[in-house]
C-alpha cells in the first residue's frame, strides 16, 4: 500500500495542502509538521511520496530523505532560488513556489504512477528457483532426451507445455515425468 504524506512546518499550510490534493481526487495519507512524524508515518507503508518544505522544525529535507523507508519518492516545495543554487540530489522532484495548482496535481500523480509501474513490476518479476527445483527440471529433462530422443530445447518446451496444459508450474511438471519414468 502506497501513501501520500504532506510534511509541512505550519499545520495549517499542511492542512491546505492535503485539502487542495484530495480537492483534486489524490488521497492523502498523513499530514505532518516535523520530519520524524514524516518517518513515523512512513513506516506504515510500503512505498509513497512525501511531499515536504526544504526546512521542517526538526532537521532539514535531506536529512528526511535519507530516514525515508526504500519505496519512497520526496517532492520538495522550494523557492525558486533554492532549486536553481544547490539542490544536486538524485531522484528528487522539485517543484518551485508559488505552486500552480495543475504542475503540482500532475507531478504527484506522474509519481504516483511510477510508483505503480514498480510496484506492478517486481510482482511480475518470475520467482528464482531453488537448487534442488533446477536439479528436479533438468533430471526430467534429461529423462525426457533419453527415453523419447528428444533434444534439450525439445525436452524444455515439453515441459513447460505439461506444466500449462495442466495448470501446475514447471516443477510440479517435472515431477509427474520423473514419477511416471517407472
Amino acid at each position: 500500500m502506497s501513501g501520500v504524506i504532506v510534511v509541512l512546518p505550519k499545520s495549517e499550510d499542511a492542512r491546505n495542502m492535503k485539502n487542495l490534493l484530495a480537492r483534486n481526487g489524490i488521497e492523502v495519507a498523513g499530514v505532518c509538521t516535523t520530519g520524524a512524524q514524516a518517518i513515523a508515518q512512513a513506516e506504515n507503508f510500503n512505498d509513497g511520496i512525501v511531499l515536504c518544505g526544504y526546512k521542517l522544525p526538526d532537521m532539514l529535507y535531506s536529512q528526511l530523505k535519507e530516514y525515508l523507508p526504500p519505496g519512497f519518492e520526496m517532492l520538495l516545495l522550494a523557492s525558486r532560488y533554492t532549486i536553481e543554487n544547490g539542490l544536486d540530489e538524485e531522484g528528487l522532484m522539485c517543484l518551485s513556489m508559488p505552486l500552480k495548482v495543475h504542475e503540482l496535481i500532475g507531478t504527484v500523480s506522474l509519481m504516483l504512477e511510477n510508483i505503480q509501474r514498480r510496484r506492478r513490476k517486481r510482482r511480475e518479476k518470475p520467482r528464482e528457483r531453488s537448487e534442488q527445483e533446477t536439479k528436479l527440471i533438468k533430471q526430467a529433462k534429461e529423462l525426457l532426451m533419453a527415453r523419447n530422443h528428444m533434444t534439450e530445447e525439445e525436452a524444455h518446451r515439453y515441459l513447460q507445455k505439461c506444466s500449462m496444459d495442466s495448470g501446475t508450474n514447471m516443477v510440479e511438471a517435472a515431477q509427474m515425468v520423473l514419477m511416471m519414468k517407472g
